[in-house]
């Protein structure tokens, strides 16, 4: 009965409650078939019209994490992407932690000139002779996807500033790696001219291999936003000191101190960051 209910996307859009996708969302999380078959149960249950795929989510995420809080922390690395907005600048830091963890030094927010006009550029990479440039597309909202538009945009901008001399770390370099990254997904006309144009292209499922979530998960890379036991203001104060991930956190304990966190909260805040990237291995 419950598939005949219509839910509202994060786009504003109405479809039919389908069961499938729920389950998929926990399989991929590797739910056993027994936390899922409770799950599903509980959640169609409880359902109603027009409710959110953002309500579906909360409430299938507190039945997870009552039964296997591992688990359930593979479950919310996604929503945990979004909480690093709303605006896109934390992004830019996240995506370019991402390029110092492959060994490039970064700066993000640059305006760099091009052979017509000036571009602010998201985050600039550089190691060896490799010079990379990449625009870092955030959105709010998991229903909301990068499209053509944006590759179009991005690569007529990245044209503009090929075979111009850049000094960055005292050594001349010229674009060589075009990026575009986004905590979300490509539509497929966006992939395929991206592929065309030779843009590199890193999205939530794209590439099929080695995608933002693979990265993340392989390498513990987990946002901070990950860490149920902080609110909503101490993520941003740790956010504004420039600590995006969980492993880095760990590894600058001082910094809940320095926000005021009381050492025996602090320790379970440390021993859940801790729990957040075992539970990814």
């Amino acid at each position: 009965m419950n598939h005949l209910v219509q839910i509202t996307k994060a786009d504003g859009t109405s479809e039919p409650f389908e069961e499938g996708k729920l389950i998929k969302s926990l399989q991929r999380v590797h739910a056993t078939p027994e936390m899922i078959n409770v799950i599903v149960t509980q959640v169609e249950a409880g359902m109603r019209p027009n409710m959110t795929t953002s309500e579906i989510y909360r409430h299938a995420f507190s039945l997870l994490r009552k039964q296997a809080a591992p688990i359930a922390i593979k479950y919310s690395v996604r929503r945990a992407l979004l909480e690093l907005g709303p605006d896109g600048f934390p992004f830019e830091k996240f995506v370019a932690r991402v390029f110092k963890m492959w060994g490039y030094e970064t700066l993000t927010d640059q305006e760099v000139m091009g052979g017509c006009v000036p571009h602010e550029i998201d985050v600039v990479a550089w190691k060896g002779n490799e010079l990379a440039m990449v625009e870092a597309k955030f959105h709010n909202g998991i229903g909301l996807s990068s499209d053509i538009k944006v590759t179009l945009y991005v690569k007529a901008r990245f044209d503009d500033i090929a075979g111009i001399n850049f000094d960055y770390d005292g050594k001349v370099r010229q674009l060589s790696e075009r990026w575009l990254v986004t905590n979300t997904k490509f539509t497929d006309r966006a992939i395929h001219y991206g592929e065309c144009a030779k843009l590199r292209m890193l999205g939530w499922n794209y590439p099929a291999k080695n995608n933002m979530h693979d990265i993340i998960e392989q390498n513990g890379l987990h946002p901070i936003t990950c860490i149920s036991s902080l609110t909503r203001d101490q993520k941003r104060d740790i956010i504004g000191r420039n600590i995006l991930t969980c492993v880095d956190l760990i590894g600058t304990p001082q910094t809940l101190h320095d926000i005021g966190i009381k050492p025996e909260i602090a320790e379970h805040i440390i021993h859940e960051a801790q729990m957040i990237i075992e539970a990814a291995k």
